[in-house]
């Protein structure tokens, strides 16, 4: 955010700085859930929270939580906070979807073992999942690397259009839908750019997925890890760590 040294980072005093210029900008009196955006890996967590612990007494912050962080990191996080007796972080921000499911090896059982809540961003993996081969409204399909995408994944995107088409649903609310059925996750984030856009969104909240359609869904994106138990002849069932690659 700028060139000083305690311009970065999670410091103490950078934390307690970003936020009260984030509610300078903001014009607001406080923060409902205020982010680390990306691990530190310089910051002792015991730093983090004292940060943390002078703008919740101060009212300007609610809740803190954190994005882009490994299983470890959430698992040192909530440790530190036990021994300070503390509530530490709530939330971890992940990419996740149906596309992107590596954070099912690791970061998804420490966020539920801790009572993590789990916001995925990205879900539907920059349009991907929208129906791109089925010409959907709105759908971004036209530079290069989204062609690149497509093409990589051309059979698989076709069978999953397939999939939401005998299901009578958009792609783009079943790929939500998917991720309100995975225990842990509280909400994605979604970035309609029209009010239709978001309502048609809210639609994922009325689609049930039976356990016969998580599985096939899992047939067309396999969990991490799958396909080389598959290939030593193992019929794994959804993988975390270390099922996923040393079993």
């Amino acid at each position: 955010m700028g060139p000083g040294v305690n311009d970065r980072g999670a410091s103490a005093i950078h934390i307690r700085a970003a936020c009260e210029a984030s509610l300078r900008r903001l014009q607001t009196d406080r923060i409902d859930l205020y982010q680390m955006h990306h691990v530190n890996r310089d910051t002792p967590w015991e730093e983090i929270y004292q940060a943390l612990d002078v703008l919740i007494k101060q009212g300007k912050v609610i809740y803190a939580g954190t994005s882009n962080h490994a299983g470890w990191h959430i698992a040192r996080a909530c440790e530190a906070a036990n021994r300070m007796h503390m509530l530490g972080i709530v939330s971890e921000q992940s990419k996740y979807s149906l596309v992107v499911r590596y954070i099912e090896l690791e970061v998804l059982p420490a966020c539920r073992q801790y009572g993590v809540g789990v916001i995925p961003w990205s879900p539907l993996d920059g349009g991907l999942l929208a129906g791109v081969l089925g010409g959907e409204k709105g759908v971004r399909r036209d530079s290069e690397g989204a062609r690149k995408k497509i093409e990589a994944r051309r059979e698989q995107l076709r069978k999953w259009e397939n999939f939401c088409k005998e299901l009578g649903e958009k792609p783009a609310d079943v790929a939500l839908a998917w991720l309100l059925h995975i225990p842990g996750v509280t909400a994605p984030i979604i970035g309609p750019r029209t009010l239709e856009q978001l309502d048609q969104s809210l639609r994922a909240l009325e689609i049930r997925l039976s356990p016969e359609a998580m599985a096939a869904l899992d047939q067309i994106w396999p969990p991490v890890g799958v396909a080389e138990l598959q290939s030593a002849g193992k019929s794994p069932l959804r993988l975390e760590a270390p099922e996923a690659y040393a079993w």
